[in-house]
């Protein structure tokens, strides 16, 4: 669906200050996360392996999804408690049949301030270069795109479903085309696995329009067999980039941004490093995560989530859903990175947190 330029803004009240919350170690909300889909096309190793979600495996009925109206609820309330940006996520987003309606719809919130709010995507690029273009006329700011090699049989094992890297890296010059922008290439490293491809990923993408990141493999969910030894340091990532392509660290864009910035002495952009094992960043951590079927977590790395589609479903009005949003984020207590150890799965025994493919990244 295109944006209707005449579309009018939705404020969440005129002339309004935000409500701003803040949880028990004075954390502001600000970033909202909604996964769309519990389903994804690819099975990457990290995320959705084959052996757990295989043909046999029962993903969520259409009935229990958010409609694009519930969703559109919750955010308009979670700006009013001062989001500012709202991310889209999955499984693969892109496979939410009219994504573009629900982009649009978000597009019009306004914050109390009159502000329009920065509506992203994280994909894998899959389907981009097909839906690109209508995102961007629906009102979608940006894109991140997870890409974890440029070699074909690398990436084709990562994913486990034979897609080409081609492919992918088409959709990324179709959004950059559409203006869907900056884009940030995402690279989950992993060692034994793709640590070879860290300094060819820099190579390609210095002197480019596009942001490269290096994600440290997380112990995200109970299904990807995450090993402390497994994870490649971002301290590492950037010392064997420097090594040949010299660089030099930045200031962050805004307070609570994962992502430590890094760019190239000679002017040829930038990368960041996104270090969640090693160099946790829970002190500023300003996201809260709503689930495909509508459970609120407070942290990626939760066990539990809130029911807020009950709640919508049995009439709850307005102010009643806000002052449970309210609630539960002042709450707050999650400080999960900063006690990861590498008795983590150990100790967590029993205990089933919550998979990637199920909330988003």
């Amino acid at each position: 669906m295109a944006r209707n330029p005449n579309a009018t803004p939705v404020p969440v009240e005129r002339g309004s200050s935000p409500v701003v919350v803040t949880d028990s170690r004075n954390r502001q909300l600000r970033d909202l996360r909604i996964s769309v889909t519990d389903r994804c096309n690819f099975r990457c190793v990290y995320c959705m392996p084959k052996q757990i979600f295989g043909r046999d495996f029962e993903f969520m009925e259409r009935a229990d999804l958010l409609t694009f109206e519930e969703i559109t609820r919750l955010a308009r309330i979670a700006v009013a408690h001062g989001v500012e940006k709202i991310r889209l996520t999955g499984g693969e987003p892109l496979l939410r049949k009219g994504l573009e309606e629900l982009v649009g719809m978000l597009a019009a919130l306004r914050t109390p301030e009159g502000r329009e709010v920065d509506i992203a995507l994280t994909t894998n690029g899959s389907a981009l270069a097909v839906k690109a273009q209508a995102l961007k006329d629906a009102g979608l700011k940006r894109v991140n795109v997870s890409l974890d090699s440029l070699d074909d049989a690398t990436f084709k094992a990562v994913n486990d479903v034979d897609f080409p890297v081609a492919k992918v890296l088409a959709g990324i010059a179709v959004a950059h085309e559409v203006g869907l922008g900056p884009i940030k290439i995402d690279m989950v490293v992993k060692r034994g696995q793709n640590d070879q491809d860290i300094v060819p990923m820099a190579a390609h993408f210095k002197d480019s329009p596009y942001i490269l990141r290096f994600i440290e493999f997380m112990d995200v969910g109970s299904t990807n067999g995450w090993k402390m030894e497994q994870v490649v340091p971002s301290a590492e990532v950037i010392s064997a980039i420097n090594a040949e392509l010299p660089l030099e660290e930045v200031a962050a864009n805004y307070p609570g941004e994962t992502s430590v910035r890094w760019r190239y002495r000679d002017g040829g952009g930038e990368i960041g490093v996104i270090s969640s094992v090693t160099q946790s960043f829970c002190h500023s951590c300003t996201r809260v995560r709503v689930s495909t079927e509508g459970k609120l977590f407070t942290c990626l790395f939760a066990t539990d989530g809130h029911d807020l589609r009950a709640l919508i479903r049995n009439g709850c009005s307005d102010e009643e859903l806000s002052a449970v949003m309210a609630g539960i984020w002042r709450e707050r207590t999650d400080r999960y990175s900063e006690l990861r150890t590498a008795t983590t799965n150990e100790i967590r025994a029993g205990k089933k947190k919550i998979e990637m493919s199920y909330i988003g990244g």
